[in-house]
């Protein structure tokens, strides 16, 4: 997946596309894969890069939803415990079983949640993840170490899925560029072109080179995620507002505040919202929070309350309570919430997308989660094709492997995020021993990767890389910044720039990476 050859593919194009999807997170990329694999010619257009919105800052769950499960969503649950199996199957590189413990502190917890996830187990059916059971008091503490043993009764063990959410965008437009298509980053939409009154192609403009393209396409979807109003307001000015933004924050500790291979779900938080402590890169990862925002912005800033928040809510379930300064980074991201006319509570909202349709032949896929990325995107082709007059053509996308699928990526040690791409990378470093550097050591980052970013994953900034092409971002918002330096260096001589370049790349990453330290807030 190459920048350059991308764009000799649309200065080549003298046909209208059958698909234009604007947005590069979740929904859009795979709605690029689910066009592509039916053999329709699709371009997918990215204003920042890949993933740079809320699609990198989720809770790295592949998961059906408990609390959905409370609220009686029993139909989300279900699909998503169907997508939940079909992404194991189809990405087995980044997608892993992770057991959660339900901590019992009241005599009624251990045998409501008890049924409450063998509910679970039940409609999961054959692709669930494991049996959900009952555990001691004795085997709860044995699982979690570091658990608030004061008063504790026991818990109860469900399974879930987790992933990384960033490489997983990354994989997934990978796969739709192999199955034809055509993606680009940077590059955002600056108008709508039209045909008595029907939407016939995008004005967008190439942020890298300063230069502006007409795209004609038989039918334009937004896949924008929390920006998605703005290109339906493009459309109609009048149009109401679709989503009710909703900032969900999480803070990043050290591995040592929840040893052993489990995650705590907290049930009980001052808003009635779960909460969860989960392993994740040698790291804890606490999330999320839910708080009604006024507008989307692509770098959404943790707020002070929900900081305070999170840390107060699990330090019920830690025997050490951690503090502001234990915070290693901490990141928010904005769910793009479908709105449900005057209900003031986010929390409340429905997770279940909806396809619309403007008068003007703009489809908008609005709403859902990352788990059921996939379905979305079949029900999206699925109308938009009808709009656009296009032959039907089956989805095939229960069944298409995920770029970089490989089954033992393990094997692969630092490099098993990567699936098969990692023999490449490997290749790369047995090459050129320069590259065979390690440049960051807790989680371990080579010299190779870097540079493998720019070649095959269109990395185009530091912060491309830092952020989402690896998480250091996330995992240490210190330690990014020093390393700021380095990767700036191997980028600039993979992408022929100057020292002036890496020297706008070095502080602009620098400012960036502050907003991510608790000190700052």
């Amino acid at each position: 997946m190459k920048r350059e050859e991308m764009i000799n593919r649309i200065e080549n194009q003298t046909t209208a596309w059958d698909f234009i999807i604007i947005g590069g997170g979740a929904t859009g990329a795979g709605v690029a894969v689910e066009a592509a694999s039916r053999g329709y010619r699709t371009l997918l257009l990215e204003q920042s890069d890949f993933g740079k919105g809320t699609s990198s800052r989720s809770t790295k769950l592949v998961h059906g939803g408990v609390r959905y499960l409370q609220q009686g969503n029993i139909s989300l649950v279900v699909e998503a415990l169907r997508e939940r199996g079909i992404l194991l199957q189809n990405a087995p590189h980044l997608v892993h079983n992770l057991s959660f413990i339900v901590p019992s502190y009241d005599w009624w917890e251990g045998p409501f949640y008890g049924i409450g996830l063998k509910l679970y187990d039940l409609l999961a059916g054959k692709a669930g993840f494991g049996k959900s059971r009952f555990l001691s008091r004795e085997k709860t503490i044995e699982a979690l170490p570091n658990i608030e043993t004061k008063g504790l009764n026991g818990g109860v063990i469900y399974y879930d899925g987790q992933f990384d959410d960033a490489r997983l965008i990354i994989n997934l437009l990978q796969t739709a560029v192999e199955q034809g298509a055509t993606v680009l980053n940077y590059f955002p939409v600056t108008g709508l072109l039209r045909e008595k009154d029907i939407i016939c192609g995008v004005r967008a403009f190439d942020a890298e080179q300063g230069k502006i393209f007409t795209f004609r396409a038989k039918v334009v979807v937004n896949a924008a995620g929390a920006f998605c109003d703005t290109l339906r307001r493009m459309d109609d000015s009048s149009a109401p507002l679709l989503i009710r933004p909703s900032q969900g924050v999480h803070l990043i500790l050290e591995r040592s505040f929840l040893a052993g291979d489990s995650a705590i779900m907290a049930p009980h938080t001052d808003d009635g919202r779960v909460i969860f402590a989960i392993p994740w890169n040698n790291r804890v990862l606490l999330g999320t929070t839910d708080t009604p925002v006024e507008m989307a912005v692509l770098e959404p800033r943790p707020q002070t309350e929900e900081v305070d928040f999170l840390l107060k809510q699990i330090a019920r379930y830690l025997a050490r309570d951690p503090q502001l300064k234990d915070v290693l980074s901490m990141f928010a991201g904005i769910r793009p919430l479908v709105s449900a006319g005057n209900d003031e509570n986010t929390a409340a909202l429905s997770r279940e997308h909806t396809v619309s349709i403007s008068r003007s032949g703009l489809v908008t896929i609005a709403g859902g989660k990352w788990t059921t990325y996939r379905k979305m995107a079949e029900d999206t082709v699925d109308h938009a094709a009808l709009i656009a007059a296009l032959p039907a053509r089956p989805s095939v996308t229960t069944e298409l492997n995920i770029h970089g699928y490989y089954h033992y990526s393990s094997d692969f040690g630092p490099l098993a995020h990567y699936g098969a791409d990692a023999k490449l990378i490997q290749k790369m470093m047995a090459k050129d021993k320069k590259l065979a550097r390690q440049i960051y050591s807790d989680p371990p980052i080579y010299a190779a990767e870097v540079i493998f970013a720019v070649q095959h994953e269109m990395a185009r900034t530091v912060e491309d890389f830092l952020a989402r092409r690896s998480r250091l971002l996330l995992l240490n918002a210190r330690g990014s910044a020093e390393l700021a330096p380095e990767v700036a260096a191997l980028m600039a001589k993979a992408l022929k720039r100057n020292r002036k370049w890496q020297k706008q790349q070095i502080e602009a990453f620098t400012k960036l990476a502050r907003q991510y330290r608790p000190e700052k807030i």
